[in-house]
């Protein structure tokens, strides 16, 4: 059985290994859930054990519809992950935020049509956790200050659209969202952000600003060649993020995203089905 691994980090599009990372090797887990989107990585990150995880699976072989979300973050939660960073590309929906730059966005809008499931939780037993502020204050304020460290320009706060996918804006898309004030536009973090707090694991998305999106006047439509060449250009930020990261986050003492579940439940226990207790075993804290 692996080690536990305190501090988890989920790759998006470009970053699917880490120079910064030794002694890594690879776990491959069964879940409840089905299998993960690829093997994780656990070794060494700035002096501190952490777990990496491919969101898309190396060689970016997962469309954001088919990324097994449940089976992600349960895994992370097999092997003792108590703090998630998520590294994300995203389009800008703001003069503010330009390609190259990074935002720590603090909330969430869904604009998916009805993806796979994003709870852990239903087949008789009902859990509503609290997820008004879905990212860790806690956890963002601690990459606040490694980004700067990093020397990126960040952004704190904002709204992530969490927009369907696989195809990008429309225009009319991309101006209303930006009509609404929100910050950036992805296709993958909300479903994370749920399932991690269902975990009752601290969660926070790191937005790597690779486009406009399709709204800005003076710059071409997002093409996915552009979004390549950022994500080159952004990958080693990323990675000096995290090196300034790892070691703090180590440093946590706790979130209250940690106690996400405590008073969660409605199902009372004597209800709650055999198998489904079964399969819910480490999310409610029976394994």
């Amino acid at each position: 059985m692996p080690s536990a691994s305190p501090i988890g980090i989920i790759g998006g599009s470009g970053l699917y290994q880490l120079a910064a990372f030794t002694g890594h090797r690879e776990i491959r887990l069964e879940t409840p859930f089905g299998a993960p989107s690829d093997a994780y990585m656990q070794g060494q990150l700035a002096g501190h054990e952490v777990v990496f995880l491919p969101r898309h699976a190396r060689g970016h072989k997962l469309l954001p519809s088919e990324i097994p979300h449940r089976a992600n973050i349960h895994g992370f939660k097999q092997l003792g992950v108590q703090w998630i960073i998520s590294i994300s590309a995203v389009g800008s929906l703001q003069h503010a935020y330009a390609p190259g730059e990074v935002v720590l966005p603090d909330q969430f809008f869904d604009r998916t049509k009805g993806r796979g499931a994003d709870t852990f939780f239903g087949e008789g037993i009902v859990a509503h956790v609290a997820f008004g502020d879905p990212i860790s204050t806690e956890l963002q304020e601690v990459l606040y200050v490694s980004a700067q460290a990093a020397g990126a320009t960040v952004h704190k706060g904002g709204t992530y659209v969490n927009m369907e996918g696989p195809q990008f804006s429309t225009r009319a898309e991309s101006e209303t969202y930006r009509a609404a004030g929100h910050a950036v536009v992805g296709m993958t973090n909300l479903v994370e952000a749920k399932l991690a707090r269902e975990a009752q694991i601290a969660y926070a998305t790191v937005a790597m600003v690779t486009d406009y999106d399709c709204w800005h006047p003076d710059h071409d439509n997002v093409t996915v060649e552009m979004v390549i060449q950022w994500l080159h250009k952004n990958t080693a930020l990323a990675q000096g993020i995290l090196v300034e990261a790892v070691p703090r986050v180590a440093k946590l003492t706790g979130a209250r995203a940690h106690e996400a579940l405590k008073y969660a439940i409605l199902t009372p226990r004597e209800h709650w089905p055999e198998a489904t207790a079964k399969k819910l075993a480490l999310i409610l804290g029976l394994a």
